[in-house]
């Protein structure tokens, strides 16, 4: 049922989509979807919490891998992707944005900050153990998120590219920018002044050009 749920919020959108519309996609009766959810707002919060439980497993399983940071945030983030370009995709993306009552809200917001700190947690670790170069966590994460995210907005499974591979795509994007780089400092560069326009110097008032004045 949550799967065929999440199939018709994909198509139809939510506030398009009925509990009737389910039922016929399951064929079965209506009664028969109300005996397992109370309403359709909480088959939403189920495909949302089915699509972003295997990124919590991931964290779970990452917390075991003897390795530096960096491949440990590409296992969840690998996972994370997946789950994305999954047909829980737009779930977990877009259940926020739909008129939720404020303890379903709640719930999902908690669960979201969750995996943000997840994010940020990896981040600082593998900057402190030198497999990630040094970044702002919490921007860095924010990217992160925000690409993969963005993959529920437009894959389709009809597409050439399996969930999987177009995870994996990304990683290796990712991965080019988080690689500890020679010959660069170390110096944070979200945290870095933009002084090119203070330390250049101004032209010569005389090579300054004007507008010529209208009479």
């Amino acid at each position: 049922m949550i799967r065929a749920a999440a199939r018709a919020f994909n198509r139809k959108g939510y506030h398009n989509t009925s509990l009737d519309d389910i039922a016929a996609a399951l064929e079965v009766t209506k009664p028969t979807v109300y005996y397992y959810v109370s309403n359709k707002e909480q088959l939403l919060f189920e495909c949302f919490v089915t699509g972003i439980e295997g990124i919590r497993a991931a964290f779970r399983e990452a917390r075991s891998l003897e390795v530096p940071g960096r491949e440990r945030l590409k296992a969840v983030l690998r996972h994370y992707g997946e789950a994305v370009a999954s047909e829980f995709g737009w779930c977990m993306v877009r259940a926020e944005d739909q008129d939720l009552s404020p303890s379903m809200s709640a719930h999902i917001k908690a669960m979201k900050s969750e995996i943000d700190q997840g994010i940020r947690r990896l981040l600082r670790e593998g900057i402190q153990d030198g497999s990630i170069h040094p970044c702002d966590p919490k921007m860095t994460a924010f990217a992160l998120a925000g690409a993969l995210n963005w993959i529920a907005h437009w894959y389709r499974e009809s597409q050439s590219m399996t969930g999987a591979e177009i995870a994996e795509a990304f990683i290796t994007v990712f991965e080019s920018g988080l690689r500890p780089r020679s010959g660069i400092s170390n110096e944070d560069p979200t945290c870095r002044k933009l002084k090119s326009s203070s330390s250049r110097p101004s032209a010569p008032r005389s090579a300054r050009s004007r507008a010529p004045s209208r009479r």
